[in-house]
């Protein structure tokens, strides 16, 4: 029989196991630590008990997590003492210590353990059984053998442990990176990542086989898709395009941290739109250490019909008629990384997942991951949603006409309207980093060819340069700024051996950010004649009074010119989405920032509006300077051309480099967002 030991305590050495598990951003209060790592914990022996001798003193591990613990789901280990730990499965070591009343032990998880909370207890031969306490375990992208193992720093240093970023919005044509805090490791967020693991429905139905699941990064980025929205449980977001009385405009959020605490204190948060879904499902993906990056796609595919393609139909008097389908002007989802064992080779690393409910999987509003080698390869059969990622980023849009008897003609067809300038925060810079080489081949290359055909898509038409026929275009305003007047041209060319005479028009609409069709603001109209090689413009001055009550915040205007000459039954049409310039929102700090003392930041804004703006507020935050909360102050109406400003006072409560997220919000000019970097002395 080995000696018994006489525990007064255990220490887990929070500080040094949290600065070597990359988990000291989440503070030294609990001990949290990444799988397939070793961590050390220091047992302190009652005064008078006999030391630890190796091989003479043993006892055994038993590491527990989840509400039914058993040792077939791996959610219970038991695992005695070794030589030394090994890195391929829940091992210990011991040592004496220097003092002889200390005994040290390293104990190395399995890098295939299933993450949560876990409970740590000390048996010695049955005679006594010891609590030594509990921690948290994470995936680590650090741990060659773990599944979200990423072989370079500066990535895990973006993709795990950046607190904030930049999710980008606009047009292909006009992006804008809005910034965001992600906040992954401020007070409470953890705790509440891992309730949204507990509360989500399968958990419910059979919690052990769920928390053995959670090994599994594709289970858990699965989960998440579906928890984020609300619509099959009670998820973190309500999404809402439309009506937002009871809740917050989505364009309002600044980071994750509020939402988090908010759902978690009284259920679904009011309101989400795609960009806050990703947002939140990236703080939770690195919270729980899975590296994760959140991706714009630009000229975004809904493919309602599973058919690949996306068809605009009209009528006869050029009015879109079109049901289901729709191209939305970006779209927002998240990759995560990870291998993925369950496909085979060739599909580790990137995987789309995407938590804004759109279409049902396997009966829940989720989508992914699927591997973005699957999406660019055109190997549909891979799982998850496949097939309607892939007309996100790469289906054909066709334009129809439905004539008096009925019958649908085409008219045109495009192969580059969808999926542009997909796009991310680069690695270690406040850029953009364009990513679409990622999804997919370049547009008429003889690979896209061959996936096209792989994905049992229709041929498109070969490439070539001008063909005979009308040709429609829109041209803009050099200065679309909100609140100005702007002329915008549509611009007809006679491409044919033949004098060609049409009706030509042009339409203004409002137009959200997600393709829903808001009221008109401008229209032109002229019956035109054209000489062989001739050209015509028809001029619409846009007005601000015509447009300024009828766009949304996000500040789009969608363009729409259209050829109709019925006598030969062709039809001609153009599109382009713009997005009107908003003002700059200056920031200043007065003087330096330094940690535990008030600071002061100085804000303006010139309204460029020809009316007041009323309501007006300014609102900060910035993980580390607010306390966790937004700071809202309120100020008076601001006139036509007149200028708000501001001091706002916020005290930071950390040391190093940060960033201050400003907002600024009125009734007609709304969710002006920028930011300033923030180096907070001591």
């Amino acid at each position: 029989m080995s000696q018994v030991l006489d525990i007064e305590r255990c220490d887990l050495e929070i500080e040094s196991n949290s600065s070597s598990h990359h988990t000291d951003l989440n503070g030294r209060e609990r001990l949290i630590v990444r799988r397939g790592q070793p961590f050390s914990i220091t047992l302190h022996l009652k005064p008078g008990s006999q030391e630890f001798t190796p091989g003479r003193s043993s006892f055994t591990l038993t590491v527990e997590t989840g509400p039914l613990p058993r040792k077939e789901s791996d959610t219970k280990v038991c695992f005695g003492l070794r030589d030394s730990t090994v890195d391929t499965e829940w091992s210990a070591s011991a040592t004496n210590g220097p003092s002889g009343n200390t005994v040290s032990v390293s104990i190395s998880s399995s890098p295939n353990a299933p993450i949560g909370v876990y409970t740590l207890t000390l048996d010695q031969d049955g005679q006594t059984t010891t609590s030594l306490g509990h921690f948290v375990l994470l995936f680590n992208a650090w741990c060659s053998r773990d599944a979200v193992y990423m072989r370079s720093e500066r990535k895990r240093q973006e993709y795990v442990l950046a607190q904030h970023g930049l999710i980008y919005r606009g047009t292909q044509k006009r992006i804008s990176g809005k910034p965001w805090n992600f906040g992954q490791f401020e007070p409470g967020v953890l705790d509440i990542c891992l309730k949204i693991l507990d509360d989500n429905p399968k958990f419910v139905s059979d919690a052990n086989e769920d928390c053995s699941a959670r090994r599994n990064p594709i289970y858990v980025t699965r989960v998440l898709s579906a928890m984020i929205n609300s619509n099959d449980d009670r998820g973190v977001l309500v999404g809402e395009w439309y009506d937002y009385s009871g809740g917050v405009h989505p364009g309002k959020w600044v980071g994750s941290g509020e939402i988090l605490h908010k759902w978690v204190e009284n259920g679904p948060v009011r309101y989400g739109q795609c960009w806050v879904f990703a947002a939140i499902e990236c703080t939770v993906s690195r919270a729980l250490g899975i590296p994760c990056r959140v991706v714009t796609n630009f000229g975004s595919a809904h493919d309602a019909n599973a058919n690949l393609l996306i068809e605009n139909l009209y009528d006869e008097d050029g009015e879109n008629i079109s049901e289901g389908d729709s191209i939305w002007n970006f779209h927002v989802w998240v990759d995560s990384w990870m291998t993925r064992s369950d496909l085979g080779p060739g599909f580790d690393g990137w995987q789309a997942s995407d938590p804004t409910p759109q279409e049902e999987s396997g009966g829940v509003f989720c989508c992914g991951p699927v591997p973005l080698t699957a999406i660019k390869e055109g190997e549909l059969t891979k799982k998850y949603d496949a097939p309607f990622v892939f007309a996100e980023v790469n289906a054909d849009v066709v334009d129809l006409v439905r004539l008096s008897n009925g019958e649908f003609v085409k008219f045109s067809e495009s192969t580059k309207s969808v999926g542009c300038n997909i796009s991310t925060k680069a690695v270690g810079r406040d850029e953009r980093h364009d990513i679409t080489h990622q999804y997919k081949y370049p547009e008429g290359s003889p690979e896209e060819r061959q996936v096209f055909e792989k994905a049992q898509h229709r041929n498109k038409l070969e490439q070539r340069g001008e063909e005979p026929g009308l040709r429609l275009k829109i041209k803009l305003a050099d200065n679309m700024t909100v609140g100005s007047d702007f002329e915008v041209h549509a611009l007809l060319t006679n491409n044919c051996m033949a004098a060609k005479t049409c009706k030509l028009m042009l339409f203004a609409q409002a137009v959200g950010y997600n393709a829903k069709r808001g009221e008109g603001c401008g229209f032109a109209s002229d019956r035109v004649e054209l000489s062989p090689g001739e050209e015509r413009r028809l001029p619409l001055r846009v007005k601000y009074a015509n447009y300024g009550s009828v766009i949304t915040s996000d500040r789009l205007i969608q363009l729409t010119a259209f050829t109709i000459d019925k006598e030969s039954v062709e039809y001609h049409n153009a599109e382009k989405t713009i997005v009107l310039d908003e003002p700059d929102l200056e920031i200043k700090l007065v003087g330096e920032v330094k940690v535990k003392q008030p600071a002061t930041v100085e804000l303006g804004l010139l309204n460029p509006l020809p009316e007041p703006l009323r309501d007006c507020s300014f609102t900060i935050e910035g993980v580390g300077l607010t306390q966790g909360q937004p700071i809202t102050l309120r100020i008076e109406t601001v006139g036509p051309k007149q200028e708000a400003r501001a001091r706002v006072e916020f005290t930071p409560s950390s040391l190093g480099p940060t960033v201050l997220l400003v907002n600024f919000d009125s009734d007609k000019l709304k969710n002006i967002k920028s930011f300033i970097n923030v180096d907070v002395k001591d």
